[in-house]
């Protein structure tokens, strides 16, 4: 059998708000809550379970995406749209940029709980 990453579970102030979120940027559904868990399913069929931990017990985390041109497009319209800061990188020094690295495009935006956020055309070595 090979190994796959399955689902993660997302520390979140508020599971529903994170979980829309993200799922509205990307444009993908939100699961059926489970428990504490809010599910969103990617693509490769990972699931994301945001769930709503204490305050002041969150770990800030990353997370990064690889995504179609088209879909950069639409997301980038998106975090546009919604006045949502971003940058072109992850130390946040280059505000209101994206950076074209490998060939690609990428963007570094927060979510709710302050998770960095990145979006990428192209994977780290601009393999395909």
């Amino acid at each position: 059998m090979s190994v796959e990453l399955n689902h993660t579970i997302v520390h979140s102030r508020d599971n529903r708000e994170s979980a829309e979120f993200l799922a509205d940027i990307l444009g993908l559904t939100v699961g059926t809550e489970w428990g504490p868990f809010i599910p969103v399913v990617l693509a490769n069929g990972v699931t994301l379970d945001f769930a709503t931990v204490p305050a002041g017990s969150i770990t800030v985390q990353h997370y990064a995406f690889l995504i179609s041109e088209a879909e950069f497009d639409t997301a980038f319209g998106r975090i546009q749209e919604l006045s949502i800061p971003y940058w072109a990188d992850p130390h946040r020094k280059h505000p209101g940029e994206i950076n074209h690295n490998d060939g690609g495009r990428g963007v570094y935006f927060p979510d709710p709980s302050d998770h960095g956020m990145e979006l990428i055309t192209r994977p780290y070595g601009g393999w395909s």
